[in-house]
């Protein structure tokens, strides 16, 4: 049955408190900072997309010199303190340690990027100098990782940037799009109130584009504008049975969580949730531990095609979520307008598709699986309409852009998830820079 309140408020704060906690004091950071050998050419910093210079900020630790450590961070990543607990580093600066081959444990750099950042926010410590008022405005869509790392830089030089944010808080898929026990509500709305702090950056809440403000109005107002709405929409199954109730996108899922709290969001006892990417997993998760009694991931493809890392996957699993790999949902069967069962094909692996993964083909099996709650995890698509709705060129809603992020529109930029289709907070804050770069250029300043 799909409830809420299914536990006490002491489960609740148990289940959903911090998955990688920080250190736990000075000496237990300092232990693990001493551990690099601050490489040459360092591997790390080349697979961090923003660039962080990792071995000067664990140098700066190792001599005590915490803002300075924090400063290298930001400076390279706004969004340091946020990446540090959500960034899959398994696959970027943590996976690319030199220790990996010895066959020891990498360094903690997320972990130490941590301890640097959050005293930093914690304590409000003024890094940045903002340079005087130099007349020029800009006009960014978005109070999230890309538009807000936009905005900073921006701001930085002088530029007085007004932030337009549909949603009453800031972050974007920080604050409403990840697992609530990998990032708090109250440290996301912390950084945003520290990236603002620097001032000449107003944020306009509950301030939609397209419904409360036009982008014709945005041109006219400002000298430049960057585009950082990421995407949203849910991809649709297309498939019989979506509509019943119980029935739902796993964007929002945890949007609900994020928002309402986790007592207050429905979860069904035997939950189905379709997909194998970040997203999936963190829906399958937070649905166990909203209280569901058995939770099944469903992937038409094999575990060497799936999209997520195996460090989430390895979380999903010892929360005690099923998988059943090589199966594709055909159908959702409802009783009295309800999820009933979900019904799959089994698949099997033939020739490689487009992706370059072996193409998931029918078996002419089927499987059905009895559940009350089915939650999709394909993906999002762009706001197509809006963007054709702006005269912006796009591919199937994707903004076209130019190496620096320029759009076809004079003065109109943009980057993140909407120009990309969808990657890492990481990567939307990288585009973030790359843009107000852009701007600048524009400028000539």
């Amino acid at each position: 049955m799909i409830t809420s309140n299914k536990l006490s408020i002491d489960q609740y704060e148990k289940n959903f408190s911090a998955i990688h906690p920080p250190f736990e004091n000075k000496e237990a950071a300092l232990m693990e900072a001493n551990r690099c050998i601050f490489c040459y050419d360092a591997p790390c910093t080349k697979s961090c997309p923003t660039e962080i210079n990792v071995p000067k900020f664990i140098k700066q630790i190792t001599t005590d010199n915490l803002k300075g450590s924090a400063h290298t961070i930001f400076v390279s990543n706004i969004f340091g303190g946020g990446c540090s607990r959500v960034c899959p580093v398994e696959k970027l600066c943590e996976g690319s340690c030199v220790y990996n081959l010895l066959h020891e444990k990498p360094i903690a750099i997320a972990k130490l990027q941590r301890w640097a950042t959050d005293k930093a926010i914690q304590d409000k410590w003024k890094l940045f100098d903002r340079k005087p008022s130099n007349g020029k405005t800009v006009a960014v869509i978005g109070a999230g990782p890309a538009g807000l790392s936009c905005a900073h830089v921006l701001s930085r030089e002088g530029v007085d940037v007004t932030v337009y944010e549909k949603e009453s808080k800031g972050g974007g898929l920080m604050t409403y799009g990840i697992a609530a026990y990998k990032v708090t509500p109250e440290f996301c709305q912390s950084e945003v109130d520290y990236i603002s702090s620097l001032g000449g950056i107003e944020i306009k809440y509950d301030h939609a584009v397209g419904k409360d403000i036009t982008l014709e109005q945005l041109q006219k107002q400002y000298d430049a504008v960057y585009i950082g709405f990421g995407v949203g929409l849910a991809n649709q199954l297309n498939i019989p049975g979506e509509e019943l109730d119980g029935v739902e996108d796993a964007i929002s899922f945890i949007y609900n969580i994020r928002s309402k709290g986790y007592s207050q969001v429905p979860v069904g006892d035997k939950v189905a949730v379709i997909g194998m990417g970040m997203t999936a997993i963190d829906a399958a998760t937070q649905a166990k531990r909203l209280g569901a009694k058995e939770v099944t991931m469903v992937y038409r493809r094999s575990e060497a095609e799936k999209n997520c890392t195996q460090v989430e996957l390895d979380i999903a699993m010892l929360d005690g979520c099923k998988i059943q790999w090589l199966a594709a949902p055909v159908a959702i069967v409802g009783e009295n307008g309800k999820v009933k069962a979900l019904v799959c094909d089994k698949m099997k692996l033939g020739a490689p598709d487009f992706s370059g993964k072996p193409a998931p083909e029918r078996t002419g099996e089927t499987i059905t699986l009895e559940v009350d709650m089915v939650i999709k995890a394909t993906g999002q698509k762009p706001y197509k309409t809006l963007v054709d709705e702006n005269g912006l060129k796009n591919t199937k809603g994707k903004l076209l852009t130019d190496e620096h992020g320029a759009t076809n529109i004079k003065g109109v930029f943009a980057g993140g998830d909407c120009v990309n289709g969808g990657k890492e907070v990481v990567d939307a804050v990288q585009a973030g820079k790359k843009g107000a770069a852009a701007i600048l250029e524009y400028f000539k300043i």
